[in-house]
């Protein structure tokens, strides 16, 4: 596995715990993010999703699909830029822009390991 493949790698556990979270303790995650809880059914349809993506980057990972793994740099550092934006436009807590810190940290690592 590259350096870059081994960084998207460890990301997708990332998002596999994100997504378990989101849909088996939904709450929990709220709380963390300073959100009302819900029992709808949207917030378990995330966690799915996300644990489909945490997939993608898994298998992208393991067969060192470099221009998957070029791809996830922007949209990682989207992530980041939206979850800013949605905390300065106050439709979300300022913890928010932490967890997106996260993508962002994990796109320049991405992002490195691709350059060397």
């Amino acid at each position: 596995m590259t350096p870059a493949a081994r960084t998207v790698f460890y990301f997708s556990f990332y998002l596999y715990a994100v997504g378990l979270t989101l849909l088996f303790i939904p709450n929990i995650f709220l709380d963390v993010l300073q959100l009302p809880g819900t029992n709808e059914a949207w917030i378990r349809l995330v966690g799915v999703l996300a644990i489909c993506i945490g997939f993608y980057y898994h298998r992208t990972a393991l067969q060192n699909n470099i221009s998957f793994i070029k791809l996830t740099v922007p949209t990682r550092v989207f992530v980041f830029i939206s979850f800013c934006t949605l905390v300065l436009l106050k439709f979300a807590p300022p913890v928010l822009a932490g967890i997106g810190a996260i993508d962002l940290f994990g796109a320049i690592w991405t992002y490195t390991s691709i350059r060397k």
